[in-house]
């Protein structure tokens, strides 16, 4: 019977090792491949409104 270890989660996990950045950003290549227009359902607007509407409110106030 192999025994669990409880303290485990108290050592932060290993690192991954990570791709290395380019050197020269100048060769870097953006694409982008969205269309002109992207279509957004009112469903997706309403939680866009119930989760940022105070920020939405504050960012776009004629009051200052």
């Amino acid at each position: 019977m192999t025994r669990t270890r409880t303290s485990d989660y108290a050592r932060p996990r290993a690192r991954r090792s990570r791709r290395p950045m380019p050197d020269d950003s100048t060769s870097w290549t953006v694409t982008d491949d969205w269309p002109e227009d992207v279509p957004v359902t009112e469903a997706e607007i309403e939680v866009f409104e119930a989760w940022f509407g105070d920020l939405f409110d504050e960012l776009f106030s004629t009051r200052h």
